[in-house]
Order: structure tokens, then sequence, then C-alpha cells
């Protein structure tokens, strides 16, 4: 049984339409007494075994990159195990030893950092449009760039490269697929309508989208705003990029101010806390 730390979220009942690290946040937020329900509108789906990334993996190895870009820990993460599993990694390690690493966000810093690399500037923002603005100031004719790119991949990034004439090396190590049980999904979207839930708590902006998307399909966005409006429906992201699809929607955002899912799990405690005090808003 989950140790219970706090009742901050008893009878509370919150949505995860996450797929990453899902149970890892699930079991946080139970410590806090929450009833917690999975409804991930994507699937993240590794690359370990796809014959291309470890073609450009090889590529790499063969001929090093002046700078490489990561743009998610898990994804870096992700290519360093398909590596490993392909008996590459020290070799890989080698050849981004030399490199000037750039990163988005403090979880891909971590993720460099865990690989026994250094990650040399840090885009804190966690947004791709910062990575953009510092390649702009970098002379980048004729130098070989990799870039490590999120599940979504379309950031812009790659074409920025080309324009700047860089040889770019663009790696994909993980993408979004369908959900493993899309009526799950409609399920939780009828419930938060229905005023049957608390919380729909988000850790990626492609599965946010994607929830969206199947609540645009059920007719239900009206009925999930006039719920948030009232007070009776949060929705949670981890961060801003998260946040940025259902904000398009006219939805509020609960976001930790560290784009952490520890900070996230604190925030949603302390909102619920606020609530059974009297107060309100989202912070």
């Amino acid at each position: 049984m989950t140790p219970r730390l706090s009742d901050a979220l008893l009878e509370r009942h919150l949505v995860l339409a996450v797929d990453r690290r899902s149970q890892e946040l699930a079991t946080a937020l139970q410590r806090h007494g929450a009833t917690v329900t999975r409804a991930p509108a994507l699937k993240n789906i590794p690359h370990i075994d796809d014959a291309a990334l470890l073609a450009r993996t090889r590529e790499l190895i063969a001929a090093p990159p002046q700078l490489m870009v990561v743009t998610t820990g898990i994804g870096f993460r992700g290519w360093f195990e398909a590596a490993t599993a392909a008996g590459l990694d020290e070799q890989l390690h080698a050849a981004l030893a030399g490199a000037r690493i750039l990163a988005r966000g403090p979880k891909a810093r971590g993720a460099i950092q865990q690989a026994g690399l250094v990650a040399h500037w840090v885009a804190e923002s966690e947004l791709s449009v910062e990575i953009a603005e510092h390649l702009r100031t970098l002379d980048l004719t004729g130098r070989r760039v990799a870039i490590q790119h999120h599940g979504a991949g379309a950031d812009g990034l790659d074409e920025l490269l080309e324009a700047a004439s860089a040889d770019v090396v663009s790696l994909t190590v993980y993408r979004w697929g369908p959900p493993e049980e899309p009526e799950a999904v409609r399920r939780s979207i009828r419930a938060a309508a229905a005023g049957q839930v608390d919380a729909v708590v988000f850790t990626a902006a492609p599965g946010a989208a994607r929830w969206l998307h199947f609540a645009a399909e059920q007719h239900a966005l009206d009925a999930l705003r006039e719920q948030a409006r009232q007070g009776r429906l949060l929705f949670a992201g981890v961060g801003p990029v998260t946040a940025a699809p259902l904000q398009q929607q006219g939805l509020e955002v609960l976001t930790p101010q560290r784009f952490r899912l520890g900070a996230l799990v604190r925030s949603l405690v302390q909102h619920f806390a606020q609530q059974q005090d009297g107060g309100t808003g989202v912070g």
C-alpha cells in the first residue's frame, strides 16, 4: 500500500492524460489521497529497434558533430539505450564528447549529465524558440550539427540549421502513437465534462493536443470550459509548453514554477488545500 503523506487530495478524482512516467505521477498523487485514473491520449513509442536511428548513430560516430542539440531528456536517454543495445554506447559517447551541447531545459541537461557529458548552454524556458534564437547567434556555416527531436518532431530547428548552411543530422528517438485504450480517453472526457473529475493533468504538449482532439470529436469542449469557469475542473500541466494547447482553447492551466513532476504534484496539493481553506484561483 502506498504510504499516505497527506489528505490534501482525499476524495479528489484526477485524470492523468499522460503516458510518460504516469505510474510515478500516479503514486505521488495517491500519497496525498487522490483517486487517479490514467487516460493517455497518445502512447510514447521508443525507437530502440529503429534501423534508421542506428544508421544515423553510426554516421555520427564516423563523423562526429561539432554541435549537438538535445530537445528532451527522455529522448536523449532513449538514444543512449538504443546505442547500448547495439553495442555503440562507448563510441557514441566519444563522438559527442568533443561537441558543444545545447539542451532544451533542465531535464535535457540532466540526461546529458547522466550520460557523462556536459551541457554547455541550456534553454531554461524549455522552448524550442529559445534554442532557435541562440542558434541564430552562431556561425553554423559548414558545421556538423546533430539534433535530437521530441516525438512530435516539427519544431522548425532542422530548417533553421539548413538555412544557416549547417550539415544537419536529425534524429527522432521516440514518436507518438495512438492510445492503447481510446475508450478510456473518451470516458475521461465525458466524466470531466459532467463534473465528475476534479483535475486533468498533462505532461506533454502532443498528449494535451490529442486529448483536446478527442474532446472536440465528442463536442465536449464547451462543457469542459464551463466546468473550468465555474471552478469545478482544473487543468494542470508540467510547464508552459505542455499548457499551450489548452490555453489556445481558452482553458486556464495550473503550471508549477519549476517544470518538474515533483513541483507539479506540490502545485496540485497546494491548489486543493487552498480550496479546502476557502481560497480560489489557479496559481
